[in-house]
């Protein structure tokens, strides 16, 4: 029996989320039960799928930053006042035009100043990269990922191609005493290369591989570091 409309609807809208990594553990297994049945939602989140990447790489903190005028703003602004005096007769300049003047030199001096302050703007630590061997078990795979040590655990950065198109796979994070803890899953997108940053719980010292399993529950690739 398919789903109410109503269902269908409140489950597409968690594909975003779903895609991100994101969601409880219910509402997770809620969209992959969906999945398994709703060919259109699969193909949707196959779309999604490959901005995850570029939205988890985005930096915060530039996000509220005011925006650089265009190069040569100030220039333009005053070659058309330029143009506008040489074309019409000779005569006092009026409050307007003087006014108009003054407003493009401040536009010049605070596109300087923002210039300046880009220029001296703090530059971030770069993000700390451990390269960990991948083993690969399912053919048609190929992959490579590595590690960010994080202070709340262990963030995976998993590339790869040859992941089956629109089927869910999820990935573990392997504990040092044997546990095994998720890091969220990603969708297969085929032929194409894919990028999924993975996150879990398990601090770096805590943490001694991970898998990825596909929807049968198989182990497709694993990593022991």
């Amino acid at each position: 029996m398919s789903e109410p409309p109503q269902e269908h609807r409140d489950i597409r809208e968690q594909l975003g989320v779903y895609a991100l990594g994101h969601g409880t553990a219910a509402e997770r297994a809620a969209v992959r039960a969906h999945l398994d049945g709703c060919a259109a939602c699969r193909a949707e989140l196959a779309e999604l799928s490959p901005l995850a990447p570029r939205l988890a790489g985005l930096d915060p903190d530039r996000l509220d930053e005011t925006p650089a005028p265009p190069p040569g703003l100030r220039e333009a602004v005053l070659a058309r006042i330029a143009a506008e005096e040489r074309a019409r007769p000779a005569r006092r300049p009026s409050r307007r035009r003087t006014a108009l003047v003054a407003a493009a030199a401040a536009a010049g001096i605070a596109a300087a100043g923002f210039g300046v302050g880009w220029l001296t703007r703090p530059v971030p630590t770069p993000v700390p990269l451990e390269v960990v061997a991948v083993e690969v078990t399912e053919a048609g795979i190929e992959a490579s990922a590595a590690l960010v040590p994080h202070t709340w655990g262990v963030e995976v950065k998993l590339s790869g191609e040859g992941f089956t198109a629109g089927e869910v796979y999820r990935v573990a994070v392997t504990e040092q005493d044997g546990g095994v803890v998720p890091a969220g899953s990603f969708l297969g997108v085929g032929p194409v290369e894919l990028h999924c940053n993975l996150n879990s719980s398990v601090l770096r010292e805590d943490a001694s591989g991970f898998s990825v399993i596909d929807a049968d529950g198989a182990v497709v690739l694993r990593s022991r570091f």
